[in-house]
């Protein structure tokens, strides 16, 4: 039986026993409807993973024993960092899951000209914070032991000059593709695109700060699809799919 593991932003030690806050305690209570003694994994993000039994179980908290430390890595030897267009709805919470799945070590979602969505100041972080769990529930379900950072929302001509390593933005009209290059440091820097795709402005901006356009195949994909895709390719290149 799957021993369900969580992601808890506190420290963790042997032998300690740590209260849950309310999400995960409503989630142990009423999801997962675990009692006391069952086993569960807890993990903060910062590497490795913790063994816990329940201890108590109530309306008013959920206690937890920590048990025993798993040093336990799932991550790729590839460093990836994802400057990912927004896109509506559905299609960004998706980008933004796979991507966890896929090994993505930075993501920052980025405005641009052809950016469907606009956000006032305090939309902006309610949608951050929405994205963040979907980063923290994806760690859970994917068995990461290192929390991908997930970094405020951005503009695109403020991000593309503070990027390292290989350098590339999808373009589906470009002469190179992925395999044409190799990695810097195995670092790559992703930058996709939102659903109306990158202004010729956009483009000029990314290749003066040294993005390479690249593309993925004869075919125009969404983009969803494309982030999804380069990050799959970039893995099996020079990461862990390999």
């Amino acid at each position: 039986m799957r021993v369900s593991r969580l992601y808890v932003p506190i420290g963790l030690a042997t032998g300690k026993q740590v209260e849950l806050d309310d999400d995960n305690g409503h989630y142990v209570r009423t999801v997962l409807r675990l009692k006391k003694d069952a086993e569960i994994i807890l993990f903060n993000g910062t590497g490795g993973e913790y063994l816990c039994t329940v201890a108590e179980v109530s309306r008013k908290a959920v206690l937890v024993a920590v048990e025993q430390w798993h040093d336990r890595t799932v991550e790729s030897s590839l460093r990836v960092i994802l400057g990912l267009g927004i896109s509506r709805g559905d299609r960004m919470d998706l980008s933004v899951q796979k991507a966890v799945e896929l090994g993505v070590n930075r993501m920052t979602p980025l405005l641009t000209e052809r950016c469907v969505v606009q956000f006032k100041d305090e939309k902006k972080s309610q949608r951050l914070l929405h994205w963040q769990k979907i980063v923290q529930h994806a760690a859970e379900q994917s068995g990461r032991a290192m929390l991908p950072e997930l970094t405020e929302i951005g503009y695109l001509q403020n991000w593309v000059g503070n990027q390292q390593g290989l350098k590339v933005f999808l373009d589906p009209y470009a002469d190179a593709s992925l395999a044409d290059l190799e990695p810097e440091a195995m670092t790559v820097t992703l930058l996709t695109g939102p659903e109306g795709g990158f202004a010729d402005q956009e483009r000029s901006i990314a290749k003066a700060a040294g993005f390479i356009p690249v593309r993925l195949g004869k075919r125009i994909l969404r983009t969803e699809t494309a982030s999804l895709a380069a990050l799959a390719a970039v893995q099996m290149l020079w990461g862990d799919f390999r």
